[in-house]
């Protein structure tokens, strides 16, 4: 289906290409009466058919027109063709050997770049893979070692250090269940072709599920809510936009150190609706703001950074958001804190991710 359409977009930019170069060659004779610069348009036409299009075809397919067109039009006798003429052979052979090697080039350049981008993909995941399997390291110790604990000292050990122990690895445990979570959302909407079954999903709706499930795990932690007034319906996969949600408040939670509000706020301007999560807290290291959707965060300390990647999780946002066709950024707020910003547009696009 994607050839197919390559294709299409093929033929009517050369289509496009050729009408424009006689129109032009037209107005020119009308204009100035003269015929020196037809050649050279239509030279001018193939070499940009053959740049913009896939392969060799329509490079060649674009000289033989032209060389059909300049026959015809602006050839004596004018309007009918004479393609028995040595002018008409000499100037195919001409177009034929421009087309072809700009074709080559050209293709030799989009190689180029292709084998380029693989290897930068292959270098992100190489990338990707090191700081996943950092984090799962420490996180995965503890549980060992707090185990390792109760089973060698199982009758010594007080009923208070038991449940304590009980109750770090239930952190860890939880923690990797998310990263997992975060991973397998990665590989789902970071393929080469993802269609989203969006539906369309009440606002208050969606902040409700999100609250549900926060409040779960963080009993402790205010969320200031800011709607819109009126009712509000976006098309969209939910689980994947709660997962979104739920990431930027567990990383306010975890990194916003100082923090004494965390607000989510959603408003609609113009077609779309934006998202807010916003903290009082420290802030985003300005050197981590370029980076911070990539995945590719250094550790700070290795016991909280592990258990608290703010990298892969917004590196989870990102991809998402990107999914159902979105942005997200990231910047310091003014008066202290971060914030986290995302838009999604209000009616389907039927957006694919390529």
């Amino acid at each position: 289906m994607g050839t197919r359409k390559q294709m299409i977009r093929d033929g009517v930019f050369m289509a496009a290409v050729l009408l424009g170069a006689f129109a032009v060659n037209l107005v020119l004779l009308e204009l100035f009466g003269t015929r020196s610069m037809i050649p050279m348009i239509f030279v001018l036409g193939v070499m940009l058919v053959s740049c913009h299009t896939t392969g060799y075809f329509w490079g060649i397919a674009a000289s033989l027109l032209s060389v059909l067109a300049v026959n015809y039009a602006f050839t004596y006798p004018y309007w009918a063709f004479d393609l028995i003429s040595p002018e008409c052979i000499s100037a195919a052979v001409v177009m034929l050997i421009v087309a072809s090697l700009t074709s080559t080039l050209t293709t030799k350049l989009k190689c180029q770049e292709q084998v380029k981008a693989e290897a930068e993909n292959e270098r992100m995941r190489g990338d990707l893979l090191r700081a996943v399997s950092h984090d799962l390291r420490t996180p995965l110790t503890s549980i060992y070692g707090a185990c390792s604990v109760m089973l060698d000292n199982y009758d010594d050990l007080p009923r208070e250090k038991h449940l304590k122990l009980l109750q770090d690895v239930c952190a860890d445990a939880q923690w990797l269940v998310r990263m997992v979570e975060n991973l397998l959302s990665i590989t789902r909407v970071d393929g080469v072709r993802v269609k989203l079954a969006k539906q369309d999903t009440v606002l208050e709706e969606l902040t409700d599920a999100v609250l549900v499930k926060f409040r779960k795990h963080y009993p402790n932690q205010t969320v200031q809510i800011s709607l819109p007034e009126e009712f509000v319906s976006v098309p969209m996969e939910a689980m994947l936009m709660e997962l979104v949600l739920m990431n930027l408040l567990e990383n306010a939670v975890h990194h916003a150190r100082g923090m004494k509000n965390l607000w989510l706020k959603a408003f609609v301007k113009g077609n779309r609706v934006y998202f807010q999560v916003e903290d009082d807290g420290c802030g985003i290291p300005e050197d981590r703001l370029p980076r911070l959707f990539t995945g590719l965060l250094p550790s700070q300390t290795p016991r909280d950074a592990s258990r608290s990647s703010m990298g892969i999780g917004l590196s989870v946002c990102s991809a998402i958001i990107k999914a159902h066709g979105g942005k997200i950024t990231a910047r310091n707020r003014p008066e202290g804190g971060a914030s986290f910003c995302f838009w999604l547009e209000m009616e389907d696009t039927d957006h694919v991710k390529q």
